[in-house]
């Protein structure tokens, strides 16, 4: 049946973060043949003072990562809306320097990340820290990246658990978690379901159900994306993720364009895969 693409995948990378693989095109590619609208490409941020340089691009890279966005939009166009966007890491003390980096390209989407599995984030926040004080302290630097006004949505909201995958339960930190969703529903920021969680050391998507149900009671927008690293994954188990969605309580999902907010209600999203089942 002939239909609209109307989904896209809002988290991606390109060779520049040091950790992904294939040319961009291979991703828009890859979003043509899994009949999604658009991709927004959300590569690693530049950081100032050397912050874990070995998995992101230098700030003297964000005019070569602009023109390979803007080229890949203009080789697909028609065919796949190819977005600039980016994944800024958040630390308290460098809104001031983020604010800057953000008006340095016309961004469609920016998405905020807390990421506290690198060694900087522990040299900072683990040292003197119970597991459970430095798990807690994530939660709430999710928070504090809300309401700065520096981003669009916030990715991965339960990375953390990454960090001591045997030991991690969302139950021990459900009271701060759910103070911590109260001061994000207040700030008007979305959150990420995020598909590549499966393929981590504690597998299953960011966030895990606990918190992805107190999102909904809390009316928080959610975005998908599949923090694709290679073309393959681009969309993957984005059929699951709708899934759990309507489980929890969801019946809307958002995207970014252009700094702003737009749903499409679930059961209107059109993806093959989605089409099959219903066959």
């Amino acid at each position: 049946m002939p239909y609209e693409p109307n989904m896209y995948d809002s988290h991606m990378h390109t060779p520049l973060c040091k950790h992904a693989r294939g040319p961009l095109s291979d991703y828009a590619k890859q979003a043509e043949a899994r009949g999604l609208r658009g991709i927004t490409v959300t590569c690693h941020s530049p950081m100032p003072f050397g912050w874990n340089p070995g998995v992101r691009m230098s700030i003297h890279q964000l005019p070569q990562y602009v023109d390979m966005v803007t080229e890949t939009r203009a080789q697909f166009a028609g065919r796949v809306d190819v977005r600039l966007g980016m994944e800024s890491d958040y630390l308290p003390g460098m809104e001031s320097w983020l604010d800057d980096l953000h008006r340095r390209a016309d961004f469609s989407y920016i998405l905020g990340s807390v990421h506290p599995q690198t060694e900087e984030y522990k040299s900072i926040y683990l040292t003197e820290s119970t597991r459970l004080q430095y798990e807690a302290s994530y939660f709430e630097n999710l928070a504090n990246a809300a309401e700065s006004g520096l981003y669009d949505c916030l990715s991965h909201p339960d990375i953390v658990k990454i960090v001591h995958p045997k030991l991690y339960q969302a139950a021990d930190h459900l009271d701060i978690i759910r103070r911590v969703l109260d001061r994000i529903a207040r700030s008007g920021v979305a959150m990420e379901l995020n598909t590549s969680g499966v393929n981590k050391p504690y597998s299953e998507m960011n966030p895990g159900r606990e918190i992805l149900t107190e999102m909904a009671l809390r009316g928080i927008p959610v975005v998908l994306g599949s923090d694709a690293h290679d073309a393959h994954r681009v969309a993957a188990d984005f059929d699951k993720a709708l899934d759990m969605l309507l489980e929890v309580g969801y019946d809307r999902v958002s995207y970014f364009l252009d700094r702003q907010r737009y749903e499409l209600k679930i059961a209107d999203v059109f993806l093959p895969e989605l089409a099959t089942r219903l066959v």
